[in-house]
């Protein structure tokens, strides 16, 4: 089940949610958001769920065991070596489900590739969710390790955490100190409720109206013959792809933010405007924050982070980036992607990037941005390299590459295409502050016009979804 769904939104989302508000307790109220989380799951991934739960269970334990460990050893100050043992274990387990599930198949062609050995690539599906449920676990695991949690003697809390069905299968990514008050004691009020489900509707609208828009033309192009392909096609399979995976992105974490507000937990922000970044250390501060911090926080700082010279930072970097791009997928084009990352910031590292003039600044970093999201996008890198170097030297007109550029234009493509050109922009929160300095009858009839709108946003959203309009699932890949 997706969130982009007809059943999603008409029966699951509001009966899940009317029945949290009838039920007295939180006690009552985290089995019903268990419950109904399982039940999510499940639908898509029947089998898999054994494997989340078994997840669950294993971190659950480690992590009392590293906070029995903890206490034991807390006469003499230091972390004993039975905590040491069950957060490496604990790593090791996570990362190794994750590597035979998501990487086995891509491993052993890559070997069968370098060494003609005829191996048979396991055909194992990828679980819906193992990556961001995966770096959940961990996350809490660790941060009982370093003292900044307390183990949870909960079950039920550490499974609500983990499985909780707004960010279970797209995230963003929570750290658990982040909700480990909320998971005991929360309330949304009125405008809780009221300012999460208009979330969620600008957030399905960013999905629907502009991301499965985008998709289509996408699609059609880079399914197209590569003869088909001229600078015209090329940059308009690249924006558009831009466009798509942004909103695509940002509208589930806006969805799963919003219904999680509607339930009482309060998420911290996954995007904030990346493309109007002016370099590529901008834009990964503002491009899914969950994700970069998670790598910022548990794996380049404890790796020395930029405090062991040099050389020993672009080293850090580059294995940064490096498992980045590898978590988004099982291909090295992705590898290849979050290297190019890698690369850029390097650069600006050493050159006076920041002093550039922020038009040019902002040239700078959507091209890198946008070039980069081909090789993210294409199945290889024959086509990836083919569709970059058309983008710059695709001077050839033939009719086929103009009937494949015209046949995209559209008016429904080019009203998604004006609107994600003007939502990609902070103009939202620069309207924002006029309402907020605005006289109170004034901020209060913007704030009722927003609704309005939320509301018009969900029911073109409806009329969409229920004509059959293309709704595909990205996170399918990751």
């Amino acid at each position: 089940m997706v969130f982009s769904s007809l059943a999603f939104i008409c029966v699951f989302l509001p009966a899940v949610f009317l029945l949290h508000q009838a039920i007295p307790g939180i006690r009552g109220k985290n089995l019903l958001l268990i419950v109904a989380s399982l039940v999510f799951y499940a639908y898509g991934e029947p089998v898999y769920i054994l494997l989340m739960l078994a997840s669950t269970i294993v971190n659950w334990a480690f992590a009392l065991a590293i906070g029995r460990a903890q206490t034991a050893g807390a006469e003499d100050g230091r972390r004993s070596r039975s905590a040491k043992l069950a957060v490496a274990a604990a790593v090791a387990v996570n990362l190794g489900l994750l590597g035979v599930f998501k990487y086995a198949a891509m491993a052993v062609g890559t070997v069968d590739g370098l060494f003609g050995l005829g191996l048979q690539a396991p055909a194992l599906a990828l679980p819906l969710g193992i990556s961001f449920y995966t770096f959940q676990a961990l996350s809490y695991v660790i941060d009982v390790y370093r003292g900044e949690v307390p183990a949870q003697r909960n079950y039920g809390k550490v499974l609500l955490y983990i499985a909780f069905f707004p960010q279970l299968v797209a995230g963003p990514i929570v750290k658990y100190h982040d909700v480990e008050v909320q998971l005991g004691s929360r309330h949304a009020g009125l405008r809780d409720i009221a300012g999460g489900l208009r979330r969620f509707c600008l957030g399905l609208g960013k999905k629907v109206l502009i991301a499965n828009t985008m998709a289509v033309a996408v699609d059609s192009i880079f399914g197209a013959p590569l003869e088909s392909v001229n600078i015209l096609v090329a940059w308009l399979g690249a924006v558009a792809y831009a466009l798509q995976i942004y909103f695509d992105f940002s509208g589930y974490s806006d969805m799963a933010i919003g219904m999680a507000r509607m339930f009482g937990f309060t998420y911290k922000e996954n995007f904030k405007y990346p493309y109007q970044s002016t370099s590529i250390r901008e834009f990964w501060r503002r491009w899914h924050i969950s994700l970069s911090t998670w790598f910022l926080e548990y794996l380049y700082i404890p790796l020395g982070g930029n405090r062991r010279g040099r050389a020993r930072t672009v080293a850090n970097k580059i294995i940064v980036f490096f498992l980045c791009g590898l978590w988004h997928g099982a291909s090295w084009t992705f590898v290849v992607w979050g290297l190019i990352q890698g690369f850029f910031l390097l650069l600006e590292e050493y050159l006076p990037i920041h002093r550039l003039p922020k038009p040019v600044g902002w040239v700078y970093a959507m091209l890198v941005v946008t070039v980069a999201f081909v090789l993210f996008r294409a199945d290889t890198f024959a086509q990836g390299g083919y569709i970059i170097g058309q983008m710059f030297t695709g001077f050839h007109f033939e009719y086929g590459c103009m009937e494949l550029a015209l046949r995209q234009l559209t008016p429904v493509f080019l009203a998604a295409l004006a609107a994600g050109l003007v939502a990609a922009l902070p103009v939202k929160g620069a309207l924002e502050c006029r309402v907020a300095a605005a006289p109170q009858r004034t901020a209060a009839v913007a704030e009722g016009l927003s609704y309005l709108f939320a509301l018009a946003v969900l029911a073109l959203c409806l009329l969409g979804l229920s004509n059959g309009a293309y709704n595909p699932f990205i996170y399918f890949r990751f």
